[in-house]
């Protein structure tokens, strides 16, 4: 089956309290994309560090397998060779993330897509650490094309330690962009930057957690009521939230019609750990039907 959104950016290996798990913006887009019905793949740069391992496939740019019983298994991954993986530590307190960066790896290039890869249908450019350049958005000219800029949205001391920054290449970005896709921590509370990146982009969606989600279009803006949870681990939620937008505006053309989708699929995400509760097709049908 030919994959039908494609995730690029750096799948990490973030540190827990249990070990060591995957994950990133690519993985947790892979991950709902599979389970929301798509065939996803990802592109990536990681070392292996026994969570993937290589893999032949036949007619396929895969060249890594996730190991079994991991939620990226059966997904393809392309992997550029890196001696170490990006490494996040993420710890919650009241509500708050704070974050550190233990290890980086080098950017991604076009040159390294590979051709078979060249139409997808749907993109998600999600970089964690600014590691997508703005040539990227000349690559898929016919794709629906979204952005989750928070890589290029933070910056870290000589320790690792993040903090918000300002989007230095929004202006490349926003000119091809379908969608871009950002959360409220993403901008730090700046409300008069947010209103203007609102101004550029053709489309801009800003989720909130609890609160829901704003969609700024054509100088207005129209808030998305959330669907009530109880939260367990929030982690991920703002990149599945991206991907279900995607997948939902691909099919109706209604960005707000994709925004309560993505509002269900987001809420059901975080009620369990890790990628656990990301909830299959079935499951969001049935609840906004209920509703």
């Amino acid at each position: 089956m030919p994959i039908d959104f494609l995730a690029i950016g750096h799948l990490t290996h973030d540190r827990t309290p249990d070990g060591f798990r995957l994950g990133g913006t690519v993985s947790y887009a892979a991950v709902t994309a599979r389970r929301l019905g798509h065939w996803p793949a990802i592109l990536t740069r990681a070392a292996l560090n026994g969570l993937l391992t290589t893999t032949n496939e036949p007619e396929s740019p895969a060249n890594v397998a996730a190991l079994p019983g991991n939620p990226l298994e059966g997904v393809p991954i392309h992997v550029l060779p890196s001696p170490v993986s990006t490494t996040f530590v993420n710890i919650y307190r009241d509500g708050q993330r704070t974050q550190v960066i233990e290890a980086l790896a080098e950017p991604i290039s076009p040159a390294e897509l590979p051709p078979a890869w060249a139409q997808v249908p749907i993109v998600l450019l999600g970089p964690l650490v600014r590691e997508i350049p703005p040539a990227w958005v000349n690559v898929f000219p016919a794709s629906l094309m979204g952005v989750t800029p928070q890589g290029w949205m933070r910056q870290w001391d000589a320790a690792g330690h993040v903090r918000p920054a300002r989007w230095e290449n929004a202006a490349e970005f926003l000119h091809r962009a379908d969608v871009v896709i950002l959360s409220r921590e993403d901008m730090g509370g700046d409300e008069v930057y947010l209103a203007a990146l609102a101004t550029q982009a053709r489309l801009m969606i800003v989720t909130d957690g609890w609160h829901g989600a704003t969609i700024y279009q054509d100088g207005g803006c129209r808030r998305v009521p959330p669907r009530p949870t109880q939260e367990v681990d929030p982690t991920g939620a703002g990149d599945i939230f991206a991907t279900a937008f995607l997948i939902r505006l691909a099919e109706t053309g209604d960005p707000f019609t994709a925004a309560q989708f993505a509002n269900v699929v987001a809420s059901m995400s975080v009620e369990a750990p890790g990628m656990d509760a990301i909830p299959y097709r079935e499951q969001v049908d049935e609840w906004l039907a209920a509703g």
